[in-house]
């Protein structure tokens, strides 16, 4: 296989199953099985550990040396520090894109947020997932901060994936909190914006923490949960 074929069968492999994770179609401390997966996918072992590696950088898996992968448990204090890191960041950016928005750069946070509405509106759930995540990045590209985006990067999968496990919460709320953080970035008022992006990050903590309970797996060691080898049925 050429080094372009592993490339593409990596990032094939890649895209299916952070897809699967996100979308808790696998669930936080689930046990990755190489070689099930790997047979699902059809692709061989190599271009699917470089997914991983991938997706570890990501923190969506966890490798054990030896031992195999996990989805991330995702417990209620990677929770807590994903919000910590968020109440500062996120500010951050909100910031710098109230200093920077203007008539001609507005557009994709603009068509963005008209995403939003639309998958609100239907009630999907995964697709509210995407775009309030998509909201959050265009955010950060509109603060035109490239050291910023770069620290932002690794962030956008467990955000949304965090949007996922928290789809319980009221979508139209956080549909008006878009709303009203846009608001804030087009009329370029940077002091209202820091407190809306605040303000916005702060109510979803104690939700995201109360959900996380139900989520989290009891055993978060990933050495034990991947110990042993899992046979096909005969």
């Amino acid at each position: 296989m050429t080094s372009v074929g592993r490339g593409s069968l990596r990032d094939l492999a890649y895209e299916a199953l952070k897809k699967r994770i996100i979308q808790v179609d696998l669930r936080p401390g689930q046990r990755i099985v190489e070689r099930d997966l790997a047979d699902e996918l059809k692709v061989s072992r190599i271009p699917l550990r470089e997914a991983l590696r991938l997706l570890a950088a990501e923190g969506l898996v966890v490798l054990v040396p030896h031992r195999g992968a996990l989805v991330s448990p995702f417990t209620p204090t990677d929770v807590r520090d994903l919000f910590d890191i968020r109440e500062s960041v996120e500010v951050l950016a909100a910031r710098l894109a109230a200093e920077r928005a203007d008539e001609h750069n507005l557009g994709p946070l603009t068509r963005c947020l008209e995403s939003a509405r639309a998958a609100t509106e239907s009630g999907d759930e995964a697709e509210i997932a995407v775009v309030n995540a998509r909201f959050h990045a265009e955010i950060v590209a509109l603060s035109d901060n490239a050291l910023l985006e770069t620290m932002m990067r690794p962030l956008n999968a467990r955000m949304e994936w965090l949007f996922r496990l928290t789809s319980d919460r009221d979508p139209h709320q956080q549909c008006a909190e878009h709303t009203e953080l846009y608001e804030a970035i087009a009329a370029a008022d940077p002091a209202r914006t820091a407190e809306v992006a605040l303000r916005h990050v702060v109510s979803g903590r104690d939700t995201a923490l109360r959900l996380a309970a139900g989520w989290a797996v009891t055993e978060t060691d990933p050495v034990k949960i991947t110990h042993g080898r899992r046979r096909r049925p005969s």
